[in-house]
């Protein structure tokens, strides 16, 4: 692996946390936009239980993240993830990832329906700009 990009991909996974998460939905992707979280390059996102989202992961685990890019012009550098979700259930990660932009959704750490759901990557897609050629991670 690269470590010039692992650096830039590392980049833009801590200091975009705000992006989407599609899975699919009845043989159609969904989207929707989540908060995102890291350790390295595998990413966390909280959830209630009780979500669409859940049993879309349920049926099928393989989801595609965009994070970055914050338009304030096309030129921002950006990645696509493609990977699979499983469900994290470690208490300390709950407590690590919690916090007060969560609040809306989920009201404490040791909510019953709070749950991390872990993306393990398969690849990770760099783009510098919209117009550039993608630098491809697989992992």
């Amino acid at each position: 692996m690269s470590e010039d990009l692992k650096n830039k991909l590392l980049e833009v996974v801590q200091n975009h946390k705000v992006g989407t998460l599609a899975t699919i939905s009845q043989n159609k992707p969904f989207s929707r936009f989540m908060l995102f979280f890291n350790e390295d390059l595998v990413l966390y996102t909280a959830t209630n239980k009780d979500t669409h989202k859940v049993e879309d992961i349920n049926a099928n685990p393989n989801v595609h993240i965009l994070l970055g890019n914050d338009c304030k012009g096309w030129d921002d550098p950006y990645v696509e993830v493609e990977g699979t979700v499983m469900v994290e259930e470690s208490k300390e990660l709950k407590e690590k990832f919690w916090n007060e932009h969560l609040k809306s959704w989920i009201p404490s750490a040791d909510d019953p329906n709070y749950m991390l759901l872990k993306i393990s990557p398969s690849s990770y897609r760099y783009f510098e700009k919209s117009s550039s050629e993608p630098e491809t991670l697989s992992l």
